[in-house]
């Protein structure tokens, strides 16, 4: 059997909640709590064989699907904050250097000092390679004298679902990133 990849898990209004595996998946199929799926992949997975029928079992999983019943109210906060995903949100740049790093060489930087009361938040983090962050030290940026390339901010749903997945199959990501597209005024 062929490897599946996650699968995109929507509420029933179409929102993006989260990644959850095929295994999952095929559960809420069986409970029929699938409402609906969008994308073009469907994968096939098989069962054991049924002792009156004699038949195999098969069921079909869509890479996006959209499940009733009530969600866990977290899926809806606010995205957790891993280096990986802070790393990815930046793209690996250094937001004082602007220079692309491999992750092993980077760091978290907090805009406002920890020490200094400044929270381990997206709105004041940022990635940053060893040199900038030594440089810059316990300091705002504008006490270090080093400008900052881009504002933080946490991601939408969408966008942090994006950044948390490495597999990520063209019809989803088509489909977060119609749903990650920041509103202007």
């Amino acid at each position: 059997m062929e490897s599946i990849p996650a699968i995109l898990k929507l509420d029933t209004r179409g929102v993006p909640v989260s990644w959850i595996p095929w295994q999952t998946a095929a559960t809420l199929y069986a409970r029929e709590r699938v409402c609906w799926e969008a994308g073009a992949r469907r994968f096939v997975v098989q069962g054991g064989i049924n002792a009156v029928s004699g038949l195999r079992s098969r069921i079909q999983i869509g890479s996006i699907i959209a499940v009733s019943g009530r969600l866990r109210r977290h899926s809806f906060g606010v995205p957790l904050l891993t280096n990986r995903t802070l790393f990815q949100r930046d793209r690996q740049l250094c937001l004082y250097c602007g220079q692309r790093f491999p992750a092993h060489l980077l760091t978290r930087d907090h805009v406002m000092p920890v020490s200094r009361g400044g929270p381990s938040a997206w709105e004041n983090c940022v990635t940053a390679c060893r040199g900038c962050n030594q440089r810059k030290d316990d300091r705002t940026p504008e006490e270090a004298n080093m400008r900052l390339l881009a504002i933080p901010y946490t991601p939408n749903r969408a966008e942090y679902l994006i950044l948390s997945n490495r597999r990520i199959l063209a019809d989803q990501m088509e489909f977060l990133l119609a749903h990650s597209k920041r509103r202007t005024r």
